[in-house]
């Protein structure tokens, strides 16, 4: 018999994030616009809309947007027990709320809260820290789409590599082999340049200029078990980024194993 889900858990932060509301509104509240700096993502532009959010291959989260009033607040609900392969009753919705608000100078802020009701294991506390820490880094994403990119609709390129390691060390080898040392740093890497926008705990990210404008998330994290994963992630903002992405990903994907080649 499973436990009454009632341990609450709860991540709030804010980020200033240039555009008008009703343009930051595009970009958190459509499928276009999330995927062009988080991940592919479909959703029914209405209350009581479905919401899918794609992680990789067959892996996915689902749920359904239970407040639409733009361009001012957004929330969705995801089937967390589902996602986590738990049963129905052992967790509660995760829900995510997204208030924008106008500030003077042509920049809006944005206030994320995600909450949800757990058993209180200490897997779900883990969750709830790993959660904070891998998806505030795709609100620089944001801030960076809305400046440069807005309005683009984004081609992804994603190559992961897993390894038995810890996090860090395939970190220290994805940094060197992509010259991430600092904020401002040239980066050139499988014939494409850019230059680092942010350098955080094990992740990156790059603003990619040629061949093909966009944005590179670099990033490493522990899967458990001794297990750790790297990956890169871009998102490409041409009519030439399909074709770019169809004959470049092997290239990508060889480079990144070739890291991680034992001598």
């Amino acid at each position: 018999m499973s436990t009454t889900p009632n341990v609450p858990y709860r991540l709030e932060f804010s980020v200033e994030v240039p555009g008008t509301p009703e343009q930051v509104w595009q970009a958190i509240a459509t499928g276009n616009g999330m995927t062009a700096w988080f991940l592919p993502t479909e959703i029914e532009e209405r209350q009581g809309g479905s919401l899918h959010i794609s992680m990789g291959p067959d892996m996915g989260s689902d749920g359904r947007v239970t407040e639409w009033d733009p361009p001012r607040r957004l929330v969705y609900e995801e089937d967390w027990a589902a996602l986590m392969g738990k049963e129905p009753d052992e967790l509660s919705p995760l829900t995510s709320e997204f208030l924008i608000e106008a500030q003077s100078g042509g920049t809006c802020v944005v206030r994320v809260t995600s909450s949800g009701f757990g058993t209180g294991a200490d897997w779900e506390s883990e969750f709830w820290d790993d959660m904070g820490a891998g998806w505030m880094p795709y609100f620089d994403n944001l801030r960076l789409y809305l400046s440069h990119f807005f309005g683009q609709e984004a081609t992804q390129l994603e190559v992961m590599a897993s390894r038995p390691a810890n996090a860090e060390t395939l970190w220290s080898t994805l940094s060197e082999g992509l010259g991430v040392g600092k904020q401002g740093a040239a980066v050139e890497v499988c014939g494409a340049t850019g230059a680092v926008e942010r350098v955080g705990e094990r992740q990156a990210l790059v603003r990619l200029t040629a061949p093909v404008p966009g944005m590179l998330m670099a990033f490493a994290h522990d899967m458990g078990e001794d297990q750790a994963t790297a990956g890169i992630r871009a998102y490409l903002f041409s009519s030439d980024a399909p074709d770019y992405v169809q004959h470049e990903e092997p290239a990508w994907r060889t480079w990144l194993e070739g890291l991680f080649v034992q001598a």
